[in-house]
């Protein structure tokens, strides 16, 4: 054998060697191993086929040849080495043809899967998936899907192993890590969770949110095994307290006894339960169940008008609960998670009783002291029912007003709140706009208060404002309510003073619901400037800088009611803001009438006019657009939303002082003048 014929045998050799191992690879167990080895034999066809091509394309040019002839003879070696590698070729193609025809197989065992799993037909559900694995073993979200599945039927091992095999098709599948932690935390695994929630903070740092979620929801697991652990022991030992607190349970979920029988049980284990082990102790012996499930004390719950025995029972479970809920966050888990008693939560809460809502409430306030407790009412109860009872006790006495809006406030202060609130608003707008119906001189103006100013909080949300200002009954609203109030403006000083916030805010959102409900809120605010109030004066005048340009006949009223005046002294004595409300006000004034003009020229004398023939040099330009920018009341003309001012060629000014009280002369003189200048760079906009 020469010495190219034994590098022909030796290449040959390892061709096969590579490819025994390829073909061992593609039947291997491991999904991984096997897409590598589909891809590696397809590549080596892809070079084959080009190594084919290369020597079919052998040409003669003149009948001169360029390439010689191949050897007609071929050796028993030549022979065998390119039927073993056609034959491994066509192996590949089947094998890729059936890999096509097995994904959409397998995706379609996949959506019976997801099917079934809807339905509630977990077994169903993973014997679909296993069918599609079968299909195909690489893919991930049949082996996610299946887990999940797993775990409804509590499977949590058969969980892990399919989350492993997952992994091993993308080491970043999120999917998998989030339900390696949840099958861990069922196992009480609880650091190996905690590892498994890290993992897909790692992977994807915006999920930031959901995973401090999951570390929590381990934190309190693994709290709540503890107190359990600590209760078992303590009942072991035989101490009275555990041996009673079960012992009592025991006889409570005794059925069919008479209602006082169940309200005397309850009363007493109150009284029992003083720590967290007798909590602990109650929950692991199904106490939530025994008194919730109880027929007699349903019945009595679910009674509407009832009697003072009923009454009797009501309130004493509501206080159990208390009791057994104070500072024990799975123990409110437990109470909030369960769908009856989240749904009679919010149910007692607008019961007719007076002391089945006041109990209600003080469950409901205790639950809202800790962030999972907020987050628990916010996922599992009613809240367009809960939100329309809370803005009831605005007719109850102060402290329980003053009490429901301080739980409403802690709610809406909560991101999960304001995405809710959003989202329904059409559903809650009526209950909202009842409470600008309410009687001043009747309900607690403290409790008012803060419950408009929720509603300012919330109507900060652009999508939020203009659902509100769309509301024509709203709207209404809001003057009737302000109307009322100014009827004694010391009175209800805060209530005006925080309703106009809320207005302000309103205003934000153009075009008005009509322009009869800008020019009266117009009129309101006029009438307000004649407060002694500072704080009402200020946003007063912030109102009605956003809606004095809505009718001309207003700007008239305005300025026969002294607005001028009473704008350059804000301009003189009032701070930062109320200066800016002012300089927007006479610039709607003086940009309609010229009368107004003149008052403001002859108002103030700080400044003289400035002589018409002393020209504006380009530095002192620049610097006057960007006082005027500074104020507040200019803004690039990218930035368009308001009227703009009109252009006056022949206006000139000189540039002298820029601070305190000249550089708000200046921005006036701009106004008045309308300089060509800012008008060329700037346009009022409205605030």
């Amino acid at each position: 054998m020469d010495a190219d014929q034994e590098k022909d045998l030796q290449k040959f050799l390892k061709n096969v060697d590579e490819i025994t191992n390829l073909i061992q690879e593609m039947n291997s167990d491991d999904p991984v191993v096997q897409q590598n080895a589909v891809l590696e034999t397809e590549k080596r066809l892809l070079l084959m086929e080009e190594d084919q091509e290369e020597d079919e394309c052998r040409t003669t040019l003149n009948k001169t040849v360029i390439s010689p002839p191949q050897t007609a003879v071929k050796s028993a070696e030549e022979v065998n080495s390119e039927a073993f590698l056609a034959s491994v070729e066509k192996d590949a193609k089947e094998r890729a043809k059936r890999r096509r025809e097995n994904k959409v197989l397998a995706d379609a065992l996949k959506d019976k899967g997801n099917e079934a799993f809807a339905e509630g037909n977990y077994e169903t559900a993973i014997l679909h998936y296993s069918e599609g694995l079968e299909k195909l073993k690489d893919v991930k979200v049949l082996y996610t899907n299946r887990a999940q599945a797993y775990m409804k039927l509590k499977n949590y091992e058969k969980a892990l192993v399919d989350c492993e095999w997952a992994l091993k098709c993308d080491e970043k599948c999120t999917k998998a890590y989030f339900h390696m932690g949840k099958a861990n935390l069922a196992l009480k695994n609880y650091s190996v969770s905690r590892e498994c929630y890290k993992k897909i903070l790692e992977i994807n740092p915006k999920l930031q949110t959901q995973v401090k979620d999951y570390l929590n929801q381990v934190d309190l697991q693994e709290k709540a095994d503890l107190q359990e652990k600590e209760a078992h022991e303590l009942l072991d030992s035989g101490k009275n307290t555990a041996v009673n607190t079960k012992n009592l349970l025991e006889t409570l979920s005794k059925p069919d006894q008479i209602p006082l029988f169940y309200a005397g049980g309850i009363e007493i284990l109150t009284e029992m339960i003083k720590e967290c082990t007798e909590q602990t102790l109650f929950r692991m012996h199904d106490g939530f169940s025994i008194i919730s499930d109880n027929e007699v004390i349903r019945r009595c719950f679910s009674t509407a008008g009832k009697d003072a025995i009923e009454e009797t029972v009501c309130v004493s479970v509501l206080k159990l609960w208390q009791a057994v809920c104070c500072g024990n966050e799975e123990n409110q888990r437990v109470l909030v998670m369960h769908p009856d008693r989240a749904r009679l939560l919010a149910t007692l809460l607008s019961s007719k009783v007076l002391a089945i809502r006041q109990q209600s409430l003080a469950l409901l306030l205790q639950l809202a002291q800790t962030e999972s407790g907020r987050s628990l009412i916010i996922s599992h109860l009613d809240l367009t029912r809960l939100l329309e009872a809370l803005v009831s006790f605005l007719d109850f006495s102060d402290k329980e007003a003053n009490t429901a809006m301080g739980l409403f406030t802690d709610l809406a202060l909560e991101e999960r709140f304001q995405v809710w609130f959003q989202a329904n608003l059409p559903g809650v707008l009526p209950a909202v706009t009842g409470v600008l119906k309410t009687d001043p001189k009747v309900s607690s103006s403290s409790a008012l208060c803060q419950c408009i100013a929720i509603m300012g909080n919330l109507s900060a949300e652009p999508a939020t404002r203009r659902h509100m200002a769309a509301c024509e009954e709203f709207g209404d609203g809001c003057l009737s309510l302000l109307a009322r109030c100014e009827e004694n403006v010391d009175l209800f000083r805060e209530v005006i003073y925080t309703l106009l916030g809320l207005m302000m805010n309103l205003c934000l959102q153009a075009p008005f619901v009509s322009e009869v409900w800008a020019v009266e809120v117009s009129r309101r605010c006029l009438s307000l400037l004649n407060s002694q109030d500072g704080g009402i004066l200020t946003r007063a005048a912030g109102v009605l800088s956003r809606t004095l340009s809505s009718s001309l006949k207003i700007v008239e009223e305005a300025l026969q009611a002294g607005v001028v005046k009473k704008m350059m002294k804000f301009l003189k004595t009032g701070g930062e803001t109320a200066s800016r409300y002012a300089v927007k006000i006479l610039a709607i004034c003086t940009n309609s009438y010229h009368e107004a003009r003149e008052e403001v020229i002859r108002l103030d004398k700080r400044a003289p006019i400035p002589p018409l023939e002393t020209q504006l040099v380009p530095d002192n330009q620049s610097l006057l657009v960007q006082q005027a920018e500074e104020l507040g009341f200019f803004h690039p003309k990218e930035d368009v939303a308001g009227m703009e001012l009109h252009h006056h060629p022949e206006a000139t000014a000189e540039v002298t002082e820029f601070t305190g009280a000249s550089s708000k002369w200046l921005c006036i003189s701009v106004v008045a003048e309308s300089c060509s200048v800012i008008q060329h760079h700037c346009v009022f906009s409205h605030h």
